[in-house]
């Protein structure tokens, strides 16, 4: 080798053995930065709760602050979700209402990490936990908030048995001391939605949909998560398996005090389940309200649009019912924006400042 080829490669190798103790370096301190950060919040959030118990409040779980969700292909790009912002509370269901393609599911899959946040933050006890987080960060919240997906057969692993699928959660996180106690663990999950401990050997091509949805269950429940999103757990099911799935769902909550975000877009299913309704279009909030108080007092033309197509069981009503059509009010790029507002008994809106007072008209007379 040349003198000039050694050179370079002792450049190499000297830059390699000093660089990597800086790159350590800088690991550690990224790290005890985001420790901190991660300290602090939970230090405000445990002082909110304690905040809101003396007062007699609800306890935030969940905070969805301006989020954006947009996808890029090349030049190309399309918002999917813009501006939303929530709070789910614990104990609470919360449903995420609108037609296909408003977005929906792509907020659901942003909790949980699938889709990333394109602008906006989401927290979970008073922890950011969108962006990069620091590994035992990540694994908590994929422990704490676990997603029901809506097709339980392309959800499932076909060359997995079910006590491999119901296990896997526990294998990653050794969840157990023993190979007794995860047994124990999947029978007893396995037992409470429903199914047999038999049905441990079998695969998921053997089962029915309701069936497969009910293993899907299972595999959240017993990771013992704080937070469920259920992507239309239902809608790929028969009517008469709907309502049992519903009354698992609730049987949970009560048992377990789990909270739900719940997307459908069927309003008369998100009325049996939910505490309140947040109703979706074209990726923006149109109207959030508790779900008697919207389903008394719908107050945005979409939300309208959404209750008129609820079918009913009378075909002779059915047959005269009248289909409302929404259709979107286009906004001045140089006028007032539309906003959405609380105009009181927690019922937010969306619309300008003559919408918003219309609104409050119709709700209260004003």
């Amino acid at each position: 080798m040349s003198f000039m080829g050694q050179a370079i490669l002792w450049g190499i190798l000297i830059g390699a053995v000093i660089s990597i103790p800086i790159v350590i370096f800088i690991r550690i301190y990224m790290n005890k930065r985001m420790q901190a950060r991660v300290a602090k919040e939970e230090k405000e959030y445990e002082e909110k709760v304690r905040a809101a118990e003396a007062a007699g409040g609800k306890q935030v779980l969940l905070s969805v602050q301006n989020l954006d969700v947009v996808f890029k292909q090349g030049k190309n790009s399309f918002k999917a979700v813009s501006d939303v912002s929530f709070d789910i509370y614990k104990g609470e269901t919360l449903s995420l209402v609108g037609e296909s393609g408003s977005g929906k599911t792509t907020i659901g899959r942003a909790i949980v990490r699938i889709n990333p946040c394109s602008k906006g933050a989401i927290y979970f006890k008073g922890k950011q936990i969108s962006g990069k987080l620091p590994r035992w960060l990540d694994r908590e919240v994929i422990r704490k908030i676990q997603m029901v997906f809506q097709d339980p057969a392309a959800s499932l692993n076909e060359r997995a048995t079910i006590e491999y699928i119901v296990s896997e959660g526990l294998y990653n996180f050794h969840l157990f001391n023993s190979e007794k106690e995860r047994m124990a663990k999947v029978e007893k999950a396995i037992n409470d939605v429903g199914l047999l401990p038999e049905h441990l050997t079998r695969y998921p091509h053997e089962f029915s949909g309701g069936q497969r949805q009910r293993v899907g269950l299972a595999r959240s429940i017993v990771m013992e998560p704080e937070l469920i999103v259920a992507d239309e757990p239902i809608s790929a099911l028969d009517v008469s398996i709907r309502a049992q799935v519903l009354n698992l769902l609730k049987k949970f909550q009560r048992e377990r005090g789990l909270t739900y975000l719940f997307i459908a877009h069927d309003l008369s299913i998100v009325r049996f389940i939910s505490d309140r309704i947040v109703v979706i279009y074209k990726g923006r909030i149109m109207e959030v309200a508790e779900t008697e108080e919207l389903f008394q007092y719908p107050l945005h033309p979409y939300t309208k649009s959404l209750m008129s197509a609820i079918p009913i069981p009378d075909p002779i009503l059915e047959k005269k019912k009248k289909l409302f059509v929404y259709e979107p009010r286009e906004y001045a790029a140089d006028g007032e924006q539309p906003q959405l507002v609380d105009i009181g008994n927690g019922h937010m809106v969306f619309g300008d400042s003559e919408e918003i007072a219309e609104y409050k008209k119709i709700r209260f007379g004003e």
